[in-house]
């Protein structure tokens, strides 16, 4: 274990995320807090998140995992219609979608946030109404909402190319964005990173730590880890992954990160945050960057994609839907 990679051992966050981690019994949930808690420490306060599907859970399995000590859950709902989720080729079902959130609450989590999609070519704008205020509904204080990607190699690149599907518009997409963003912030969520939402108090302690750029350790197949000047990620296959872990052998790829690299990290993550970007860090940390950086935020400025208030930078409404864009523009290649 590489326990040593981390400088701090009382842990603010611990994330069974990737994968189905919930198809883990209590006894194997208990078994690797056992095994963390050889190492490391943690408190009523630290945040223990576990992701799963809808139909992964039940009253008992939910009843297991907080014996284990999950306090909280990410589900994926996706949507709550039918046709959106066999479209997406999704295994649970709109009555899934529909009551594990109860159930869960009823089962003591108080502290669940769920995901969405949007920009799915069997939905619409009133459908995509729908699915939002289903969540606000709830009861839930925290909601994350993603674009539908269509990956090369799937069964939706595959329909698009053969033209049984549209491909799903820009113009679409960014409606169904705004809608997101108008819905939630008046019903009291707040927008504190591109594609997630909460009440107040309610944010995701472990997702803010990557934006931060706060060291984390990740355990498993495919797992990546990072510290400051440092990036390292586990072989993904799994019998590959055993066998090294059983030789004794880290099965490890390290990357060491130059300025440019750290530098174009903060101005990704942190143009995605509420909180924006800080010129004055910028200047203290990268002087070597700070004056090409300055010609390229006036041109954003002009562009409207940015606005600078004192040292703080952050993206304008129009910039939201464009912040990967706006980022690049800023990068630099040593």
């Amino acid at each position: 274990m590489r326990h040593e990679f981390l400088v701090e051992k009382h842990l603010k966050s611990i994330y069974f995320g990737g994968g189905t981690p919930s198809l883990l019994e209590e006894a194997e949930l208990c078994l690797l807090m056992e095994s963390l808690a050889k190492y490391c420490t943690w408190d009523t306060h630290t945040e223990i998140t576990l992701e799963a599907n809808p139909d992964d859970l039940d009253p008992e399995k939910l009843k297991s995992l907080r014996t284990a000590g999950i306090n909280r859950l990410s589900i994926g709902i996706q949507s709550f219609f039918e046709e959106d989720l066999r479209f997406m080729n999704r295994s649970h079902t709109a009555a899934q979608s529909e009551n594990i959130i109860s159930e869960a609450q009823a089962a003591g989590f108080s502290n669940i946030t769920a995901d969405l999609i949007y920009g799915i070519p069997t939905s619409t704008d009133a459908i995509w109404e729908q699915n939002i205020s289903r969540l606000i509904n709830s009861g839930i204080n925290h909601i994350s909402a993603y674009a539908l990607t269509v990956e090369e190699k799937t069964a939706l690149h595959h329909m698009i190319a053969k033209g049984s599907v549209q491909a799903p518009g820009d113009e679409a997409m960014e409606a169904q964005f705004r809608i997101l963003i108008r819905k939630l912030e008046s019903s009291g969520f707040q927008q504190y990173e591109i594609s997630n939402f909460a009440r107040p108090g309610f944010e995701a302690i472990h997702n803010s730590g990557y934006w931060q750029g706060t060291a984390y350790l990740g355990l498993g197949p495919s797992a990546h880890s990072f510290r400051p000047g440092e990036r390292s990620w586990n072989i993904a296959n799994n019998p590959a992954y055993i066998k090294s872990v059983e030789s004794g052998t880290l099965p490890l790829t390290v990357e060491l990160l130059n300025p440019g690299d750290e530098f174009n990290e903060y101005i990704m993550t942190g143009l995605r945050r509420s909180r924006g970007i800080d010129e004055a860090y910028i200047s203290r940390t990268w002087p070597d960057y700070i004056v090409t950086f300055q010609k390229e935020k006036e041109l954003q400025i002009k562009r409207q994609m940015i606005v600078q208030q004192g040292n703080i930078i952050k993206l304008t409404p129009k910039g939201k839907w464009f912040a990967d864009g706006v980022a690049a523009a800023f990068f630099v290649v040593d």
